[in-house]
């Protein structure tokens, strides 16, 4: 999978070197392209943001930087182009594995008080939000999506297996889980969990799903 990031903050993208995303970069399982649409804004000041038409708050980003940053790009018709906005579809994991079984997307995250609505227009193909709140900008949107995506890309875990019992992968959380040792300070392991009866295990478990719903 090919991953491009469009951010005014490229250095804040540096932990996706480490962990398995890291792995996953160095075995040339994903290609993640973080790109400084700052770089993109036709101007000897690297403007990238005005005051918006009509009066109002704040500063909205302009159209040229965008749309110039993501015609630069190795692109094709299937290319998800997706807009980092609070007027978006909520991310969900079914949206990650939607999104996992493309070979291409672009980021776009924001700044300031919006986007010239242009880019939303005739830019994009996708609009998300990972919830009700606002942050700063689409950084950290845009490094949750990707980690949440990358993950179910194939090998990126390891094992396809790793990721089907996920919570919110069945529409449901995942079962408590314990290890050693099986009693901490009076804190004991369920004994059904430690029989080795893997009927008795597998009931548990199903009931505890539902109990977690």
């Amino acid at each position: 999978m090919k991953i491009d990031i469009l951010t005014l903050f490229p250095n804040m993208f540096d932990s996706l070197n480490h962990s398995i995303l890291g792995k996953a970069k160095d075995n040339k399982l994903l290609d993640i392209n973080i790109v400084d649409y700052r770089k993109f804004s036709g101007n000897k000041h690297n403007q990238v943001d005005d005051y918006p038409f009509g009066g109002g708050q704040g500063m909205v980003l302009k159209p040229e930087p965008i749309f110039n940053a993501v015609e630069s790009l190795d692109k094709t018709d299937k290319t998800r182009i997706i807009l980092l906005c609070p007027q978006g579809e909520r991310f969900s994991q079914k949206k990650a594995e939607e999104l996992s079984e493309e070979e291409h997307l672009i980021f776009i995250c924001g700044h300031y008080e919006g986007y010239d609505e242009r880019i939303r227009e005739f830019l994009v193909t996708d609009e998300l939000s990972i919830g009700d709140f606002i942050l700063t900008g689409g950084e950290f949107a845009a490094m949750t999506m990707v980690d949440s995506i990358a993950r179910l890309v194939p090998d990126v875990l390891g094992k396809e297996e790793s990721h089907k019992d996920d919570s919110f992968s069945t529409g449901l959380l995942e079962y408590p889980q314990y290890t050693r040792p099986k009693d901490y300070k009076g804190m004991i392991v369920p004994d059904v969990l430690t029989s080795g009866h893997h009927k008795n295990i597998e009931t548990y478990r199903k009931k505890k799903v539902y109990e977690e719903r």
